[in-house]
C-alpha cells in the first residue's frame, strides 16, 4: 500500500509542476515575470515551453 501511496503522489506533484510551469511561461510572455524569478526546479521546463512558443529569454 505504501508503494502504491508513493506513486501516486509523485504523479500528481509532477501533473503540479508541469501546470505551474506553464503558468510562469504565461506570465514571462506576458511580461510580469522574469525568468530569474522561476523556481529553479522548473526553470528547465519553463525554458522549454518558452523555446517551444518561439520566445526568446
Amino acid at each position: 500500500m505504501s508503494a502504491l501511496r508513493e506513486f501516486c503522489l509523485k504523479y500528481l506533484l509532477r501533473k503540479e509542476e508541469d501546470e505551474m510551469a506553464v503558468v510562469y511561461a504565461t506570465l514571462i510572455i506576458k511580461g510580469k515575470k522574469t525568468i530569474d524569478q522561476v523556481p529553479a526546479r522548473l526553470r528547465k521546463q519553463v525554458e522549454e515551453i518558452l523555446e517551444a512558443c518561439e520566445v526568446e529569454i
